[in-house]
This record gives C-alpha cells, structure tokens and sequence, in this order.
C-alpha cells in the first residue's frame, strides 16, 4: 500500500490522513467519549496510521464537561503509538468569534507540556504552529521548535495557513516539515504554494478537502444540521452558494460514476493525482465514511480528467466557507 513521505523525515503516511477535530466539536456537541475513542482505533485498525488533533480543539460533551480531542486521541493509539504518526497544534485559543493567537516561546513550552500529557505521549511527531501570530517573528518560532526538537519532545514541526514569506523565513532557521493549509476543489488559493513544497522538500497536508463535506454530495441546503454545526452559517450550505457549486457537483456525479467511485472519493483523488506531496486529512466520525474516504487512494485519474475539472473550477467564483475550522 502506498505511503507519501512526510517533508524530509523519515516519516512515512497513507495518503489520506484523519482529522480528527470533529470527534470533540465543529458539529454540535462532542461525540460520546467511548464511542469516538472506538471510532478513532477502528480508523487505525483500517490503515490510517496518521492522526490530526489539536490543543485548542475542545468541545463539549452531552452531561456539560469538556471534550479534550487531544485526550481522545491519546486514549485511543496509546498502544499503537510507535505505529502512528501523531499531530498536534499550538498557537490558538478558540474565543466564541474569533481566535486568539499566542507563539510566544513561554507559551510555546507551555503548550507542549499540556499537549504531551493529555496524548499520553513522550513525543509529538509533527508540531503545527496552528495560526501565525503577528507579534512572533517566524524565527523566533522556528527556534523553539529547533530546541524541541534537540530535546526529543518532537521529531518535526510544521505550519498551519502559512503563506510563503513566512515559510521561507522560519525555514531557514529549522526546517519545516509540513504545511497544513485549506485545499479543495473549491478552495484552491493556496495552490501557489505548490512550487514552494516541491522546492523546500515540504508535504503540504489539505484540510478540509472536501469543502467541509459539499463535495461528498450528500448534502444541500436542506440538510438538517444540529444546533452548534458549523456548517449550518457557512455560504457553500445557503441557496445562492449551493448554487454556484452545482455544475461542480454535477461533473463529479457524473465522473465518479464512470469511475466506479463516489464523489467524496473522486474529491479527495483529485488532489492525490495532483502532487505525491499532498496528503488530505478528511474527518466523520461515522466508520463508513472513514473506509469510504480511505480507499480514495485507490481511485486513479488521468491527466485529461483532472484537467477537465480544473477548467470548469476556474470558471467559476465560489462561495465558499475560508475561516478558522482547523
């Protein structure tokens, strides 16, 4: 089965990779505890050997507690843990409307602490500054990360909604690894990045692939989302919205049924025929989605093909949700 290697490390990972974000919040309330602990090992149990979370992915739990994602996680690959590659953010502090970015070192060390324990880990593979803080110098950043790295707290780091001024200068100091960015059929303004990846050696690691689930197909406007869902005020899910992605929808309808595939696994195929360095981490917390979303590495398109739906995607100016879901 195929693995893509992770920057220059001696990392490797399934092409699809799982975020898990949405086991502790994002849609409505947090997925029962055992159940998202279960749903994260049969994941494992799959093939998925490379893991999403976060520190300030915190959600609540039906009986008012908190749901840590990072705990989850940790639970659930805690005796699999030299077998999977583990990822977690730092940086942010989600606060109600917005977030509140801190990179400073002291924080920095902080966070790292935090995060070890709730993994219930020695080590974090890949480090994610999750947002850049406009008060930290990128090398300042870099630094820590360098000393951490000396010190065995984790074995790379990366950046998530970098943009190319900022990965050049942090790089220099200690390289990256990984950037974490948006990417979609419908979000594709980071694709600029893309000779910077195959320059510097970087894996570029697409979150929210399927444009929050639109490009799966199975939902529309009508859709009935819980109180506290995201997607329930994002544009891609109201009338005019939806509208502008139907010829996209359309298209892939049609192509995922001449390949013998669905319209999620065409989605998530379609960037993985692009570049060997882009590895997508789509999330459910339904199983059948996780197979679903996992054989897409199996789905094969020709040039013709993937230069057939650019050309329709840039033909057309969606609405599409770009904020903070990561």
């Amino acid at each position: 089965m195929e693995k893509r290697r992770l920057g220059k490390t001696d990392m490797y990972v399934r092409p699809v990779g799982l975020g898990c974000m949405g086991f502790s919040h994002a849609y409505g309330l947090a997925q029962d505890k055992e159940t998202a602990i279960q749903t994260i090992r049969q994941a494992y149990e799959m093939g998925y050997n490379f893991f999403d979370t976060a520190e300030c992915y915190t959600g609540e739990n039906a009986d008012g507690s908190i749901s840590y994602n990072e705990e989850l996680v940790g639970t659930a690959l805690k005796d699999v843990r030299n077998q999977v590659i583990i990822v977690t953010k730092f940086g942010v502090e989600h606060k109600g409307d917005h977030l509140e970015l801190d990179s400073s070192p002291k924080k920095i060390r902080e966070s790292i602490e935090g995060s070890l324990k709730k993994l219930q880990t020695n080590y974090i593979d890949l480090y994610y500054q999750h947002r850049i803080d406009p008060n930290v110098e990128p090398e300042a950043v870099a630094q820590v990360m360098k000393e951490l790295i000396e010190e065995g707290k984790i074995k790379a780091w990366g950046i998530s909604e970098t943009d190319e001024n900022y990965l050049r200068r942090a790089h220099a100091v200690c390289p990256v690894t990984a950037i974490q960015n948006r990417y979609s059929m419908m979000a594709r303004w980071h694709e600029n990045l893309f000779p910077v990846c195959a320059e510097l050696g970087i894996t570029y690691v697409a979150f929210s692939p399927m444009a929050n689930g639109i490009l799966s197909g199975q939902f529309t406007p009508q859709s009935a989302f819980e109180k506290g869902d995201f997607r329930n005020n994002m544009p891609q899910y109201q009338k005019e919205g939806y509208q502008k992605a139907e010829k996209l929808l359309s298209l892939l309808k049609d192509l995922a049924k001449k390949k013998n595939c669905t319209m999620a696994q065409l989605s998530l195929a379609w960037m993985l025929c692009k570049e060997d360095f882009i590895v997508p981490i789509p999330g459910s917390r339904k199983v059948n989605r996780l197979t679903e979303n996992f054989e897409a590495q199996d789905v094969k398109l020709i040039n013709y093909e993937i230069e057939k739906i650019d050309a329709l995607l840039d033909s057309i100016d969606f609405d599409i949700f770009g904020g903070h879901s990561s």
